[in-house]
């Protein structure tokens, strides 16, 4: 195990420079605003042009879209829905549904497959990749298109897909001028960023030390509400960067089920650890749940910890945990003395799927 405070190592492991995209979280956020802010869309697209937006994307170009619409659940009056799969829902279908690809590499079979679907149902189109096949279709339809930056693996990419989506619905009418909540969370992660770079020795580290913690260790992450979603990006977070096995959790649901799963086998529970993510934002009864949630994982002998978003807006406190998260998954893996970028297996999955087997 890499002892995290030998920063030059921890620069040299990380040969995909992940430390650093972590931290162009904030940057991101403000440059996919601003992309949305500027684009041409139809003149007709407005509030009262669709009955539904759907999302189609997979892994990292897909939790943009279901943050956005956790975030904005409350507010947006049509559904967003966020589909990970080929096939599209039968509701998608005509002019009055937007279908918005989404696609890093522009290269996602399922998302391609989906996007396609929605042209030969007629739905209205919008794009964004950093190019590929979904980029020369946007252009070839003549559909509003949103170029991401290329910026690596494509759970790198995280502020671009959020923000610029979160712009578009706001562009539709759909929600309110989120400019000042992204501005918030921007200078908020700044700071927090500072206070997790590679340089900043554990006991001042937070990120370095919750990543000490799961070594050796099968986290399940809870969180209630838009959090439900975070514990999502803390789960594949782990998943991608540190080839670990991570499991998140929704509550309420969780507690009607996953909270009787801790008595077999008695002798893996020592190896799991339960984290709880929470913000002044969350629904009081949640809160309460989350506390009690805990306390029973503690009965049964599974270590717990609980993490509190910060900021004013509900963005600001989910993203100052995806930022806490992103920076524990690069050096868990650090501390696996792993580079957290490349994602072979996946590679490997695309290279016999494309060879049929």
């Amino acid at each position: 195990m890499l002892h995290l405070d030998d920063a030059a190592r921890l620069r040299a492991l990380d040969a995909g420079r992940m430390l650093d995209l972590v931290a162009d979280l904030p940057r991101q956020l403000r440059a996919g605003w601003e992309l949305a802010m500027r684009a041409s869309l139809p003149r007709e697209w407005n509030a009262s042009a669709f009955d539904a937006i759907v999302i189609a994307g997979m892994g990292g170009s897909a939790i943009g879209a279901s943050l956005a619409a956790a975030l904005t659940e409350g507010e947006c009056p049509i559904p967003v829905v966020v589909v990970r799969d080929y096939a599209l829902p039968a509701f998608a279908r005509g002019p009055r549904t937007l279908v918005i690809g989404s696609s890093y590499s522009g290269e996602t079979e399922e998302t391609l497959e989906a996007f396609e679907t929605a042209r030969k149902r007629g739905c209205a189109l919008a794009a964004m990749a950093t190019g590929g096949r979904l980029a020369e279709q946007a252009m070839e339809w003549e559909v509003p298109f949103f170029p991401i930056e290329p910026v690596g693996q494509p759970r790198a990419a995280l502020g671009y897909s959020f923000s610029i989506l979160l712009g578009l619905l706001h562009r539709l009418g759909l929600i309110p001028d989120a400019g000042t909540a992204i501005e918030e969370t921007a200078a908020l992660l700044t700071a927090d960023a500072g206070q997790m770079a590679p340089e900043v020795p554990v006991a001042r580290n937070p990120a370095k030390r919750m990543a000490g913690q799961l070594i050796g260790r099968i986290p399940i992450i809870f969180g209630s509400g838009p959090l439900a979603e975070v514990a999502r990006r803390w789960k594949t977070q782990i998943n991608e960067n540190a080839k670990a096995m991570a499991v998140f959790e929704a509550l309420p649901e969780a507690d009607h089920n996953t909270i009787v799963g801790t008595e077999f086998p008695p002798e893996l529970l020592t190896h799991l650890i339960a984290l709880f993510l929470t913000a002044p934002s969350d629904h009081p009864r949640n809160a309460l749940r989350t506390r009690i949630t805990r306390e029973l994982f503690m009965r049964r002998g599974v270590n717990t910890d609980l993490f509190v978003g910060r900021g004013e807006s509900r963005i600001a406190q989910a993203f100052s945990l995806i930022l806490l998260g992103d920076f524990i998954s690069v050096y868990l893996a650090l501390a696996y003395q792993i580079d957290p970028a490349p994602v072979q297996v996946i590679t490997e999955l695309k290279a016999r799927l494309a060879a049929g087997g």
